[in-house]
């Protein structure tokens, strides 16, 4: 199982026109851009807040009993 060639492409592309038709697929391109990139967004923004949290538990002193 390797990567998709050139040809194998063009048939995905054809079938793809079928489906959807030509003024449907930049639709379709511009939504699947705008999910890309509100996850890459959410996954920075967890990503930070774990930094932030962890950088919080490590600069806390020591709480003694």
């Amino acid at each position: 199982m390797g990567f998709l060639g050139g040809q194998e492409l063009l048939i995905i592309l054809a079938i793809v026109i079928i489906l959807f038709g030509a003024k449907k697929i930049p639709e379709l391109a511009s939504g699947l851009g705008k999910g890309i990139k509100e996850f890459k967004k959410a996954s920075k923004d967890m990503k930070n807040e774990i930094e932030h949290v962890t950088d919080d538990k490590e600069t806390e002193p020591e709480k003694k009993s």
